[in-house]
């Protein structure tokens, strides 16, 4: 009897072992480097913001997190290195909206990957709010008469965006479609956007607040319109503070995974980024170049994502630029 029960100790105590070893090998992620690609250039404000939670990152995970810039292709050549990359948790994206929601509706042929499908939301991070603005010394002092001006005067408004089929491009039309007001759409690359409205060559911008804010300090610009509520402006409106039934889309920048990353590696990612990102030193800088740092776990950042494709992929329809 003795014997048999030293054999059945010695079974149990061997399973109970080999059982162990998956908890175990989970409790040693992260054990090297993880990998955050980031689908910009350096120095650029989506490079600035990631970088500031990679190491925070860092310090929680206590393993380095090493950003690589893998620019291209409004941001979809970088995230698709993500999607396509191993599935163990050391290759991260921090990328944001153009990439998720824009490139596939305007130029779905460009997107080899589907977010919904080969990407794992890990948390979003922050809001870019966008902005309605125009130089400080014209004549329109508020939104509503920019609009009145602009419904009086079909498409004698030259309004300018980073580019056809960009969120602003989306914002633009949406406004023309809620105030019945008529524009007529100039679009830029890059720093000619605002360069064009400083020079007087177009009468309105709409472009991110972080591109107008260092020219409010020197009073050249004026904002009338913001899309999403910010504490450091709060005198200034989004268009259903005015009455409208619609908002419009601020941009957003979020984590991802490749999709099938292991569950017990979400379980130690998911929190740390989220940790990293409400890290207060880091937010108040984030906050102070204008963004809005604002945490949504991974399957509110998925619903945003399929909201956000919904309205564009409309918009674009009935643009003309999908069928």
């Amino acid at each position: 009897m003795k014997r048999v029960l030293s054999i059945l100790g010695l079974f149990f105590f061997v399973y109970g072992l080999s059982s162990g070893v998956p908890s175990t090998h989970a409790q040693t992620y992260p054990d090297r480097p993880i990998q955050l690609v980031i689908p910009v250039p350096p120095g650029v404000v989506l490079d600035i913001t990631g970088r500031l939670v990679a190491e925070e990152l860092t310090k929680i995970l206590k393993t380095q997190v090493v950003v690589l810039n893998k620019p291209g292709a409004s941001m979809v050549l970088g995230t698709d290195q993500v999607a396509r990359s191993k599935k163990d948790g050391y290759t991260i994206a921090y990328t944001n909206t153009s990439a998720i929601v824009y490139s596939r509706v305007t130029n779905p042929e460009t997107v080899p990957y589907d977010p919904l499908k080969d990407l794992e939301p890990l948390g979003l991070h922050l809001f870019f709010p966008l902005t309605v603005t125009v130089r400080s010394n014209s004549p329109w002092k508020n939104f509503s008469e920019l609009i009145e001006y602009a419904k009086n005067n079909p498409g004698k408004l030259r309004v300018t965006t980073p580019g056809q089929g960009t969120v602003d491009h989306f914002n633009l039309e949406i406004t023309q479609t809620l105030t019945g007001a008529q524009f007529t759409h100039v679009p830029m690359k890059g720093e000619q956007v605002i360069t064009a409205l400083l020079g007087g060559h177009v009468e309105v911008v709409s472009d991110a607040l972080s591109k107008i804010m260092p020219h409010l300090d020197s009073g050249k610009l004026r904002i009338l319109l913001i899309t999403k509520k910010m504490a450091g402006f709060p005198d200034i409106p989004t268009i259903s503070d005015l009455g409208y039934k619609q908002d419009l889309f601020s941009a957003w920048a979020a984590f991802y995974a490749p999709a099938g990353v292991p569950g017990e590696v979400k379980r130690i990612l998911i929190p740390a980024i989220e940790k990293a990102i409400n890290n207060r030193e880091s937010k108040e800088k984030i906050n102070n170049m204008g963004f809005i740092v604002d945490y949504k776990p991974p399957e509110e950042l998925r619903k945003l994502s399929i909201e956000y494709y919904e309205r564009a992929y409309a918009v674009a329809k009935r643009l003309g630029i999908v069928k």
